[in-house]
């Protein structure tokens, strides 16, 4: 049985219940988890550690306990959003350099670690919305500034790369933007639902695992 690790901010967290380790939430982890292990019974363990409001220095901080303890096989990661919306919102969010040197840290501790984990790193996205509206030209270059970090870390330390910024901007000829992210950050049920159907091939390809 491989141990799905699912790894983040509050879009990962999706309200999940931290008191039951084996809650997925109601986002893209549930879809997931609902769908293998449906279609591949006992071929997968979920576990899903995303906690609201986080940042990059937040998760390097729970880095042992939330991820190197877990010893899981394959780990999604989604970060970066609050520490842009953090800055302009308190004046308590995280420079793009800083971003950069602790996320390099945070994957470099973890391949020592854990050498055998599969990392698949997923880029911040952001539309305009309830949450950005007010400053979303900086609020979106900040973001995809962040997004392009993630991009070359992904390709120094191997990792598999999920970006969704491109499939948002092209679903808002479908639908205004609040139909995909509530307030411009969170996704609503059907995104939630498209991310899901895009990571699962991804996440069964690093798992070595036919998933159905």
């Amino acid at each position: 049985m491989k141990t799905i690790l699912f790894q983040g901010d509050s879009i990962t967290d999706a309200g999940r219940n931290k008191e039951d380790n084996e809650n997925l939430g109601f986002g893209y982890p549930y879809f997931i988890g609902s769908r293998l292990a449906l279609e591949s019974p006992g071929k997968f363990h979920f576990l899903n550690k995303g906690i609201g409001g986080n940042k990059i220095v937040d998760l390097y901080a729970r880095m042992k306990i939330d991820i190197i303890n877990l010893k899981p096989d394959v780990m999604t990661l989604l970060i970066g959003v609050n520490d842009v919306w953090h800055e302009l919102a308190q004046g308590n969010g995280v420079s793009t350099e800083k971003f950069r040197k602790i996320y390099g840290m945070l994957l470099e501790e973890l391949r020592e670690a854990l050498p055998n984990m599969k990392i698949i790193l997923i880029e911040p996205f952001v539309l305009k919305g309830s949450g950005t509206s007010g400053q979303i030209e900086v609020f979106r270059a900040e973001v995809e500034e962040k997004a392009t970090v993630v991009g070359e870390l992904a390709k120094e330390f191997g990792c598999s790369l999920v970006s969704f910024q491109k499939d948002l901007d092209e679903l808002e000829s479908q639908a205004p933007e609040g139909y995909w992210l509530w307030d411009g950050v969170h996704p609503n049920g059907c995104f939630h639902q498209y991310m899901a159907d895009k990571l699962i091939p991804i996440i069964c390809a690093e798992a070595e695992k036919e998933c159905f």
